[in-house]
């Protein structure tokens, strides 16, 4: 793994600390009862509208399996994910990592990986699923100002975590769209994991390439732009994701079980 790339991994953990609260209460089989009016009538109108603009919310949880692969130029990364009890797995040249319900574990015979598997096993899920998973539990929604660019304002919604909900809850993130079509535009997060304190700089991502999957818009790429405060700059790096599918058929537990030679790991302590 190049310097350059570990530099970007760093830089993308916020989600990555947030294992969904509700995961263990869920049973292992899903039914098909739908969401009741006390469920949806949680979210702030706002959100309700992006969420229909982008398929609804209820449609989103129709699925149990996503699965999709990250480009990488000469390689590339198989993600699959569990929506409902968040076990995922992911395989990389020759590496695997993947969370089992309980433990993060990866598989490098060659010890080449240099990044952290239990920030990376999950963090692009989370800024991949936008803006479906902003219907966890455990989360506080508020008010924050429009965010400007090219000309355009972008109303906004805060999102905040509980205490107690993932490792870091005191990252706060704040979802942008388009006041036209309430599609997702934005999406601005803070870092906090690493320090335990509160942050004030604000990460910023591009949402505008979006695909159709089984009726749901989900993103074909995104972007991290550079920025001063909420004043957004020239993009700095795109990821692209190819052969998304989502399914209503669950794997196995042991697909996402440590395999033989593999080694549970834990997070880097705070520093």
């Amino acid at each position: 793994m190049t310097k350059q790339l570990i530099t970007f991994l760093l830089l993308l953990f916020a989600f990555g600390c947030k294992e969904s609260p509700k995961d263990e209460q869920v049973n292992e089989t899903k039914t098909d009862t739908p969401e009741t009016s006390t469920t949806e009538n949680k979210y702030p109108a706002s959100l309700k509208l992006v969420f229909d603009a982008h398929g609804g919310h209820e449609n989103w949880k129709k699925y149990t399996t996503l699965s999709y692969d990250i480009d990488k130029g000469n390689s590339k990364e198989v993600h699959v994910i569990d929506l409902y009890k968040r076990r995922d797995r992911i395989t990389m040249d020759g590496i695997e990592m993947g969370f089992d319900g309980n433990q993060v574990w990866i598989q490098d015979t060659s010890k080449s990986y240099q990044g952290d598997p239990v920030f990376y096993h999950n963090l692009m899920f989370y800024f991949y699923a936008m803006p479906f998973v902003l219907g966890d539990s455990g989360i506080q929604y508020g008010d924050t100002e429009s965010l400007e660019f090219d000309g355009k304002s972008y109303p906004g919604i805060s999102i905040t975590y509980n205490a107690g909900v993932g490792t870091s809850p005191k990252d706060e993130y704040y979802i942008h769209y388009d006041p036209e079509t309430f599609q997702m535009a934005w999406l601005g997060y803070t870092v906090t994991y690493r320090t335990g304190e509160d942050s004030d700089n604000i990460k910023w991502i591009r949402y505008d390439d979006w695909q159709k999957v089984e009726g749901l818009l989900l993103p074909k790429s995104i972007s991290w732009y550079n920025y001063e405060g909420r004043v957004i700059g020239d993009r700095n790096n795109t990821v692209k994701f190819e052969n998304v599918e989502l399914s209503k058929e669950s794997k196995h537990k042991q697909f996402y079980e440590k395999p033989e030679g593999a080694s549970f790991v834990e997070g880097r302590s705070q520093t």
